[in-house]
């Protein structure tokens, strides 16, 4: 589970790449702050929405709440919340 720094919603990462996977278009127009490509990024199920985000590691901490996150696709990545974690439906890349 994690916070955004800048944006401070709460998330859960539900894959990773090693470096950016999206396209130059989507990175100019939407990755204003041009975090690295070449460092990790990451899927998040973004909370008490229905969206997700793509997020470049250094914009992420970790987010020690305690709390669960609510998000409708949830069930499909995780089976159980265990206060600060989720346990994996299926193996996350």
């Amino acid at each position: 589970i994690v916070q955004h720094k800048k944006f401070d919603y709460r998330g859960v990462i539900i894959e990773s790449d090693a470096s950016f996977a999206g396209t130059e278009e989507w990175y100019l127009s939407v990755a204003l702050s041009r975090p690295p490509k070449a460092l990790p990024w990451y899927r998040v199920l973004v909370d008490g929405a229905t969206h997700e985000t793509y997020v470049a590691e250094r914009h992420l901490q970790l987010e020690t709440s305690g709390k669960p996150i609510e998000h409708p696709l949830l069930g499909l990545f995780f089976d159980e919340f265990h206060g600060d974690h989720y346990a994996c439906r299926r193996p996350l890349n």
